[in-house]
């Protein structure tokens, strides 16, 4: 049986490999998200720790890999129940796999030309819930939120095409029409490879 380190590793190279043959990005995506479909059933990967939280945050963040040019970001993220985040984007493309539970997914189409620093002016125009083993494919300049509507807190398998602190990614307030920029802090699995967390 592999060891979770040979698993991401593994899934990293296939990942790269992807990533440098694609003719672009819906191929791209439609490449990277049967891999992560196959990497979620493993289950080598998971341990009890990426299951917890922040309580003020209302998530929780597994660094997998990244690269060293913060390319290939790979993480887990736990939701508590009840919780999730407001809209944002991830200026970069983005595959997310559920992993336990159900979150749902809204999504946002921008409205304003986006001159105005801080202010956005946003329109709900869908939503989707994802649970174990669905794959959601984000391209770049997708809008969403997320919100585990559960009474348990949710797994999911994240894969970006950037770091998301390396990126312009936006945090929105559709009620005031506000923005600003959205940082993480990913805390690192015992088996993560990659860069160290910024």
């Amino acid at each position: 049986m592999e060891s979770q380190e040979d698993d991401i590793q593994s899934f990293v190279g296939e990942l790269r490999k992807i990533v440098h043959d694609a003719a672009n990005e819906a191929e791209l995506l439609s490449l990277v998200g049967p891999l992560v479909q196959r990497m979620v059933q493993k289950r080598s990967w998971l341990s009890a720790e990426m299951y917890e939280a922040d309580s003020e945050l209302g998530y929780g963040t597994t660094l997998l890999h990244v690269e060293p040019d913060q390319s290939l970001f790979v993480v887990v993220d736990s939701w508590l129940p009840g919780r999730g985040v407001p809209p944002h984007d991830h200026d970069t493309w983005a595959v997310v796999v559920g992993v336990d539970g159900t979150e749902r997914n809204l999504f946002w189409q921008r409205l304003d030309d986006a001159l105005l620093p801080g202010y956005a002016e946003l329109q709900l125009m869908g939503e989707r819930c994802i649970t174990d083993g669905e794959a959601l494919l984000l391209p770049s300049g997708s809008i969403h939120s997320v919100i585990n509507e559960t009474e348990h807190t949710s797994l999911s398998f994240h894969v970006y095409g950037r770091h998301l602190n390396f990126t312009e990614r936006r945090q929105f307030d559709p009620e005031n029409n506000l923005e600003r920029p959205f940082k993480i802090a990913p805390r690192a699995s015992h088996g993560a490879a990659g860069a160290q967390l910024p």
